[in-house]
């Protein structure tokens, strides 16, 4: 059955590959990001790119009256958008911790929230963070806003899925550990990842679809190295 799916950070990486592999299977794909031109580019039946702020509100209040424009559900969630920031704690610029989390922390907040008052009711939630949340994982010196971020993310993630314990929608998160994408390459640059943002894209469609029946609440590490 066909399902209308909501996906953020599409223009590039595993966000651009979900749009395509969903959109293969025959869903309907709403893509948010800043850049929507590379999904526009694709030129892909029943997928709709937006050009989406997630630190805007007035972005967000736009892209889901244009979500709305074309259907009465929204099946699935998926927060795929994440703000990168490598800088040494000592020389922090808190301008730019704060951009961090207004798109890995506060988007989420905001979307998730606005379409749950637009919509009523989200089976599937999906937050992607990042082994560098996971407690007690390696951890790499200058990433203090971003992995601090994505343990937030996971945390959110618990909280939600108790909040809406009584309903049919599950709250899941992800935490990847290293995926061939222009982000690895902009935090470890010349590292060679084992999973490609194809192979990483695959997996999470099909916990997006299938995920909700057996997990709510919970964290699932995706990695098969370190970091």
């Amino acid at each position: 059955m066909s399902k209308h799916i909501v996906i953020t950070g599409t223009s590039r990486g595993i966000g651009f590959e979900l749009v395509k592999n969903l959109s293969s299977q025959g869903h309907h794909i709403y893509a948010l990001s800043r850049n929507s031109k590379p999904i526009a580019e694709l030129n892909l039946k029943n997928v709709y790119s937006l050009s989406c702020d997630l630190s805007d509100e007035l972005s967000i209040d736009n892209s889901i009256k244009e979500i709305k424009a074309q259907t009465s559900q929204v099946d699935i969630l998926i927060h795929n958008a994440g703000q990168f920031l490598n800088q040494p704690f000592e020389k922090t610029n808190i301008a730019d911790v704060k951009a961090v989390y207004e798109t890995n922390v506060f988007g989420v907040f905001s979307l998730t929230s606005k379409l749950l008052n637009a919509f009523s009711k989200i089976n599937h939630i999906v937050n992607i963070s990042s082994m560098g949340g996971i407690q007690g994982s390696v951890k790499f010196p200058g990433l203090a806003a971003y992995s601090s971020s994505k343990a937030a993310l996971i945390g959110l993630t618990e909280l939600l899925a108790e909040e809406y314990k009584e309903t049919d929608m599950a709250f899941n998160c992800l935490a990847l550990g290293a995926v061939q994408t222009e982000m690895l390459e902009e935090a470890f640059p010349g590292m060679q990842a084992p999973v490609s943002a194809q192979e990483m894209a695959a997996y999470i469609a099909d916990f997006a679809l299938t995920g909700h029946q057996f997990y709510n609440g919970k964290t699932l590490q995706v990695s098969n190295s370190t970091p």
